[in-house]
């Protein structure tokens, strides 16, 4: 039960633009993205540059609609290189955390240092600060011009007048 028989789509992502999303329809298979099979698809695109990420998931229709992607290789024709995006997850509303679509960083970080590395920066700050915008949290920044707080409230209200204590305290600086 980890095939699909939902209509999968991709879209890759380069240093020259995207592909936008594009369903996979014609697979050197018989039948496409059944259990432990390899599937091979061509997909014209302009050429991308270097690829640095991927998304690719499907529609969720279709009986036993599930699916555990292992991962995508690309083969780029152009420069002759393989862009490896690992993803051994399921694309499943019902296993794992129920998302049916993936955004997947490219894993060989030699094929593009700089974008690679970009991403991975940005993924571990929203990691560390994305508890910031949920529900319920009330953001507060200090002001060195004003000397006071600037506070942005849940319900999208905002305090810019700078009350010179928090609900913490006094600050002081120096």
């Amino acid at each position: 039960n980890a095939g699909t028989e939902a209509d999968v789509y991709i879209s890759v992502y380069g240093e020259r633009g995207d592909t936008g999303s594009r369903q996979l329809l014609r697979s050197q298979k018989a039948k496409k993205f059944l259990k432990g099979q390899t599937d091979i698809f061509a997909v014209e695109a302009v050429h991308l540059g270097c690829l640095y990420k991927i998304v690719i998931g499907h529609n969720g229709l279709g009986s036993g609609n599930g699916w555990f992607l292992d991962k995508v290789v690309i083969k780029d024709p152009v420069t002759d290189l393989d862009y490896t995006f690992l993803c051994h997850r399921w694309l499943d509303q019902g296993q794992d955390d129920g998302k049916i679509t993936r955004e997947l960083p490219v894993t060989d970080a030699s094929t593009f240092p700089g974008r690679q590395e970009l991403e991975l920066k940005r993924e571990k700050t929203w990691a560390a600060e994305k508890w910031k915008f949920q529900n319920g949290i009330t953001l507060q920044f200090y002001n060195r011009l004003t000397h006071g707080f600037i506070c942005l409230y849940p319900d999208g209200r905002v305090d810019a007048i700078g009350d010179q204590k928090s609900k913490y305290g006094k600050v002081f600086s120096m």
